[in-house]
């Protein structure tokens, strides 16, 4: 059994009883009260909560004392004495409970030391992340990879090195699990997907601890997206779903969006169509849907053609070509060309989606314009690769062969 499990839950508990506003000795004297029993005293949910000891047989009486599913309990004790557990068994609580790092890097330092910080720390700090995210839209990840974890790192020592007040550390913890979100994503861009994944747990804990449910939908969904992409598609499957429920109906719609999409990615990474399709249609519903309050600073890129471009990635992959081609080749043509590793990479399924048509002459020439621009891009290699393979087939014919002439050495890498 790991001393960190057990802290980790400890740590569950003593969330539980603070969000039921009782005390250690009240939460004692509560147990006591439902078991009949009068054995427990406050130093044992002490134990419990420091990590000293997993309390199996009180765990149907815990649930009940602080209204929680008794099944959530169980499977975080489960996993605190070491049991492994499938991600897609657990619930969506305990999915991302799971993500949370084993040391809390985000503790204040005992000392409490450290200047005294105000609200204007935190909009720096949102000022900073945007500007990653921006310039995440025009350079690849291998370019932003260093600048994105100096920046991460910044922020967590501010956070901890610092004294502020309540309002301003949760609005420091909320920009602590931005900058952590796009510089996961940009660390997935540069193929580091172990990187990534400590970034985003490092998000959803400052997240969580922010109370900002739906930016732990986004970190959440990220990682989601990443194990779906990473061989890890199951696992996409459950931990999507989890950051659409930790989310919850009230997130702002452009949110919405942004979560139904990255579930019917992971649907259709394991070839699960109509569910797919059915998160298809719900991010464009959430999208229409009247909101009066601004949207959250991340989903700033989220629109109509967006969505549509995954509508189009879940055609192709589903292999669905008469659907995917015109609205691949109807967005393309209206994107942004600054933006080259986006325009790259949903060309590759511009691509995939012509060859699948049988028109390999216009996918050769489309499939050119990928690998001629040279984007310095993990995903856009493998993107490139994957659209090279699918050509293959297709050698007879002479633009074909003219570009596996010209690049086919991609495919030995």
């Amino acid at each position: 059994m790991s001393t960190e499990q057990r802290k980790q839950f400890g740590a569950y508990i003593a969330r539980l009883r603070h969000e039921a506003k009782l005390s250690q000795r009240q939460l004692a004297d509560r147990l006591c009260t439902l078991s009949g029993l009068s054995t427990l005293t406050r130093n044992e949910v002490s134990r419990w909560e420091r990590g000293g000891r997993v309390p199996d047989s009180w765990l149907p009486t815990i649930a009940r004392a602080l209204g929680v599913p008794p099944d959530d309990l169980e499977r975080a004790a489960r996993y605190a004495r070491g049991e492994t557990l499938p991600v897609e068994t657990l619930s969506p609580v305990e999915t991302l409970r799971q993500l949370l790092p084993p040391d809390d890097l985000l503790l204040p330092l005992e000392s409490g030391g450290g200047r005294r910080i105000g609200r204007e720390s935190a909009t720096s700090l949102a000022d900073r992340a945007h500007g990653l995210r921006l310039a995440d839209d025009v350079l690849a990840g291998s370019d932003l990879l260093a600048p994105a974890f100096r920046e991460l790192g910044a922020a967590v020592r501010l956070f901890r090195e610092s004294s502020h007040s309540e309002e301003v550390g949760r609005a420091l913890l909320v920009q602590i699990g931005e900058i952590a979100q796009i510089a996961g994503w940009i660390a997935s861009d540069a193929g580091q997907h172990g990187r990534a994944e400590q970034a985003y747990r490092l998000g959803i804990s400052a997240a969580r601890e922010a109370r900002d449910f739906t930016l732990v939908g986004n970190l959440a969904g990220s990682l989601a997206y990443q194990w779906s992409n990473t061989g890890r598609e199951r696992e996409g499957v459950a931990l999507a779903n989890a950051a659409l429920a930790e989310a919850g109906p009230r997130a702002h719609p452009k949110a919405q969006a942004v979560f139904f999409d990255r579930l019917a990615w992971a649907h259709t990474s394991v070839g699960e169509a109509q569910p797919a399709m059915h998160a298809l249609e719900q991010a464009h519903e959430a999208l229409v849907s009247v909101e009066t309050e601004e949207a959250p600073s991340w989903a700033y890129w989220v629109c109509e053609d967006e969505l549509r471009v995954m509508d189009a990635r879940v055609y192709t992959e589903l292999r669905r070509p008469l659907r995917a081609v015109p609205l691949l080749s109807d967005v393309l043509g209206r994107y942004d060309t600054t933006h080259a590793r986006e325009v790259a990479l949903y060309r590759s399924w511009l691509v995939v989606a012509l060859a699948d048509a049988n028109e390999p002459e216009q996918a050769a020439n489309e499939a050119r314009r990928i690998l001629s621009a040279g984007v310095a891009s993990e995903r856009t290699a493998e993107r490139s690769r994957v659209v090279l393979r699918r050509l293959k087939p297709f050698s007879v014919v002479p633009e074909v062969d003219s570009l596996l002439g010209d690049y086919g050495h991609a495919l030995a890498r």
